[in-house]
């Protein structure tokens, strides 16, 4: 009897403590498991605001990941890393994916899913220039971009359809690290930088630069960044890869169905050190434009204007196949 009672104690004791476990969210046998996923974004910017949406609403645990978001600070970096394995997923401008390709990478990296159909950054002056023209850069210093870079090769675009040769008719400083230009510029250097948010708007609330041109207007639609992944990630995992842009077309649906206001309370927890006007000023200036797509479908005429902007910045050694380089089943199917 006494054998019966203890062991009638254990089994009481079990059921408490799993009640108290599943209280109160419960328990079921059925249970989500989550997939770890490690995503790598080329810089953290307010710019990606469908991102930063999908983070803080929780769309990425819905879909059954637990994603760890490590910032690269530059293109090149961040496919350093997924070709390294050190990322799962890259976020970065999809240039980086056809140097990569025509490098000879045997495990090549696919662009699966868009978000951005417009550069993000703008043109900084140091003074107010109501009718600003591109032909004011004429003989002028202007901070730049990496060379190779999908920011440097938008801007010189952009100048060659003004008629100006970017190599002869201004100064295109291109030594300062990403991240440093705004710094440099309140510094002294350069007659104009080309500025992302929240740098550019920063300049402005300081009195140091005003913002006379959007290279995201001027430039039109670019395929600008894009999620990829490494082509055997993608064959094992495309349940992962599914589920990863059902998030994100979660939150670029947020993003072109609320005003400013709404998505810059969301995503504020992301930017800590800016405060929420700013954020809203940023995430208006973006929306205005156009900025963000409205699914992640990945089209082909915007690859080719992107070999296109290769090509004429004379960072193209061949142009590889739309089929070897893009996968928008995913895309299709998040829509």
């Amino acid at each position: 009897m006494k054998k019966f009672s203890s062991f009638f104690t254990v089994v009481l004791l079990s059921l408490s403590l799993t009640f108290l476990a599943c209280f109160p969210s419960g328990c079921s046998s059925d249970s989500k498991r989550f997939t770890d996923v490690t995503l790598n974004e080329v810089a953290h910017s307010i710019f990606y605001a469908p991102m930063y949406v999908a983070i803080e609403n929780g769309y990425f645990e819905e879909e059954g990941i637990n994603l760890t978001l490590v910032t690269g600070f530059g293109a090149d970096k961040t496919m350093t890393s997924l070709l390294s394995n050190d990322a799962d997923i890259g976020f970065m401008g999809p240039e980086t994916t056809v140097y990569a390709y025509n490098e000879g990478a045997n495990d090549h990296v696919i662009n699966f899913a868009q978000l951005t159909q417009r550069a993000g950054n703008f043109l900084v002056a140091r003074n107010e220039m109501k009718d600003f023209s591109w032909s004011d850069l004429q003989g002028k210093t202007v901070l730049g971009g990496r060379k190779g870079g999908m920011p440097e090769m938008v801007f010189e675009y952009i100048l060659k359809k003004n008629n100006l040769n970017p190599s002869t008719d201004l100064t295109i400083n291109q030594n300062i690290d990403f991240g440093s230009t705004a710094a440099a510029f309140s510094g002294g250097q350069g007659d104009f930088s080309v500025e992302f948010e929240p740098g550019a708007t920063a300049l402005e609330s300081e009195g140091n630069g005003y913002v006379v041109a959007s290279l995201g207007v001027d430039s039109g639609y670019v395929p600008y960044t894009a999620f990829s992944a490494k082509s055997s990630y993608l064959k094992d995992n495309p349940e992962v890869i599914q589920s990863f842009t059902n998030a994100i077309q979660k939150g670029m649906d947020y993003v072109n169905t609320h005003t400013p206001e709404e998505i810059a309370k969301v995503i504020a927890p992301q930017f800590k050190e800016t405060d929420l006007d700013t954020i809203t000023t940023i995430i208006t200036r973006y929306a205005n434009q156009d900025t963000w797509k409205t699914d992640a479908v990945f089209e082909q005429d915007s690859y080719n204007l992107l070999l296109d902007i290769l090509e004429e910045a004379g960072e193209l050694s061949d142009r590889p196949a739309y089929e070897d380089l893009v996968d928008t089943s995913f895309a299709q199917k998040a829509k």
